[in-house]
């Protein structure tokens, strides 16, 4: 029974753990180069898309399949932020694209609740790419100057003398 249903919810879970491990990659090293808002931003949203491969397994799981944890990609090793936010957004796009369709092959297979699970994870991935849309759009319109005061503001941060001291 919603055996292809199974098979789509296990392809979105590969997915989701892709972008997880991509995510954090790019977290480690926009924090590592001092980029805070875009670490914290790649941090937040790999946490959300851990959420998303737990969704999808709880209802692999309800459907008596088995779940399937290995990711669809290895991580890209991309270390210039333009081109961390580029990928990120096609990963967006891809997942959304596949995602309504998918929603529309269980919506077809009579599983409506596997359908609103996928119709769920478009509106949160549609999400991440206005997200990363805008910072793209910020590089564009300010320059390395947007990365710079980033940086700027770490370097305050950290020289910073403690509370109370």
């Amino acid at each position: 029974m919603h055996k292809k249903s199974i098979e789509l919810l296990n392809k979105a879970a590969a997915d989701e753990l892709s972008a997880v491990h991509q995510y954090m990659y790019f977290h480690f090293h926009c924090d590592d180069q001092g980029y805070d808002l875009l670490a914290g931003l790649f941090r937040r949203t790999a946490i959300e898309e851990m959420m998303h491969v737990e969704k999808l397994a709880e209802r692999i799981l309800f459907l008596k399949g088995d779940v399937v944890m290995v990711p669809k990609e290895k991580v890209q090793p991309i270390k210039d932020v333009k081109g961390m936010l580029e990928l990120a957004r096609i990963m967006e796009v891809e997942s959304a694209k596949d995602y309504n369709r998918w929603a529309n092959e269980c919506s077809a297979d009579a599983d409506a609740i596997s359908k609103q699970l996928f119709e769920a994870l478009v509106a949160d991935e549609e999400r991440h790419f206005n997200q990363y849309d805008t910072e793209l759009e910020n590089i564009t319109k300010f320059g390395q100057n947007y990365l710079a005061l980033q940086s700027i503001e770490r370097s305050k941060t950290a020289a910073a003398p403690p509370p109370g001291a």
